[in-house]
């Protein structure tokens, strides 16, 4: 299949799973252009088969925005025009599916007709979705799509509530992970850098929004109360001025380390003994579960689709957002039963293997685009 890739590049769960989707279908001799206003950071160049594509908006006086979403359109025609795609998988429905839907229906104009698959990932629903301006726009690109799929069973609910899209139809196929890429025992002589001999590492990886309580993460190691420790904070964002400040403030700024962002995030996972996410809400919980492929145990919030990814008791610990004590404690006993932490960061390892599996959950895809393909052309 000759498969278009429309995503964000930014650090963030969309941009990682659409461009290693598309590494993987590649990999198995799919034809894929990825396209985006810049290289996303997990893009692996000269790679058989993947191709990038930049969105290139003009500036000009006029213009107090550069309308992105025309130049989106514009690309996906160009690209479509010159390889022929088959159908093209977007990653957001604002402002990709809508431009999706403006480039296929002037397409359709020339008698060439385009596909359109739509994965909601969490924020163009749960934030951007939600702003009177945007939600029938939303609302649009969803019923326009020829397939959507939603990343967790949770943020379908949340759409079949909150947009009155009569999508009842959204397909729910989670995110997947490398579990060869992402294993226990990756790069040891990493931790040297990141620890004294004998400290237990507690890590966060985020952007640092105020959806991630970046805060709480702070809070709930200074409560944990384990000496012999040190947070490493991976990632950058607007909240990390405050979480320098509060980590003075509680006295553990000598025990927090900002090492900002990582592309390789896989060599850092490993060296940590817990994985902190105290958000307000995953959609899906991307970073658990690449700490979980580590062999890292995961406490966490309890909201949007975590539950479906870390298993209280299991592989981890669930808490309310915002519960400090609770997660402070779930956290120390982490750090300080050391079979605890090891049996559960096995079982992370097993639920990553069975459930997420990239070369298990590809074929899942394939027959999503086939199923897509096999539609009668839109009129």
């Amino acid at each position: 299949m000759r498969i278009g890739i429309v995503c964000y590049p930014t650090h963030g769960g969309s941009g990682v799973v659409a461009t290693e989707l598309g590494s993987a279908l590649a990999e198995k001799g799919h034809h894929v252009h990825i396209i985006s206003y810049a290289i996303p950071f997990r893009f692996e160049a000269f790679r058989r088969n993947l191709t990038y594509h930049e969105v290139e908006v003009t500036a000009y006086p006029l213009f107090r925005y550069p309308p992105y979403d025309l130049a989106l359109a514009g690309t996906i025609m160009d690209v479509h025009a010159q390889y022929g795609l088959d159908l093209l998988h977007v990653h957001y429905a604002i402002p990709h599916a809508v431009s999706a839907c403006l480039a296929r229906q002037m397409l359709n104009s020339e008698g060439r007709n385009l596909r359109i698959v739509t994965t909601l990932h969490g924020t163009d629903i749960t934030v951007i979705g939600q702003q009177r301006v945007f939600q029938p726009i939303t609302r649009y690109g969803i019923q326009q799509s020829d397939c959507v799929t939603a990343v967790s069973a949770e943020l379908k609910q949340r759409v079949l509530e909150t947009i009155d899209c009569g999508a009842t139809q959204i397909e729910v196929i989670p995110n997947f992970i490398d579990t060869s890429r992402f294993t226990p025992g990756c790069c040891p002589e990493k931790r040297d850098n990141l620890a004294a001999p004998g400290e237990r590492v507690v890590m966060h990886v985020s952007n640092f929004r105020e959806v991630k309580r970046t805060p709480d993460v702070i809070r709930v190691f200074a409560a944990a109360g384990v000496e012999q420790s040190r947070l490493i904070m991976v990632g950058d964002g607007p909240e990390v001025g405050a979480c320098r400040e509060l980590a003075r403030k509680l006295g553990v700024a000598s025990r927090v380390n900002f090492v900002g962002t990582y592309d390789a995030i896989w060599e850092l996972l490993p060296q940590a003994d817990a994985f902190l996410l105290p958000s307000d809400y995953e959609s899906f919980g991307l970073a658990a579960l690449e700490a979980m492929s580590c062999g890292v145990p995961v406490v966490c919030s309890n909201t949007g689709g975590l539950p479906e990814v870390v298993q209280d008791q299991r592989c981890g610990f669930l808490h309310a957002p915002g519960d400090i004590p609770a997660m402070a404690a779930s956290l120390r006993r982490l750090l300080t039963d050391d079979h605890l932490r090891a049996e559960m960061g096995d079982a992370g390892r097993t639920i990553a293997q069975k459930r997420f599996r990239h070369d298990a959950l590809l074929p899942v895809w394939e027959s999503c685009y086939e199923r897509v393909l096999a539609l009668p052309p839109r009129a």
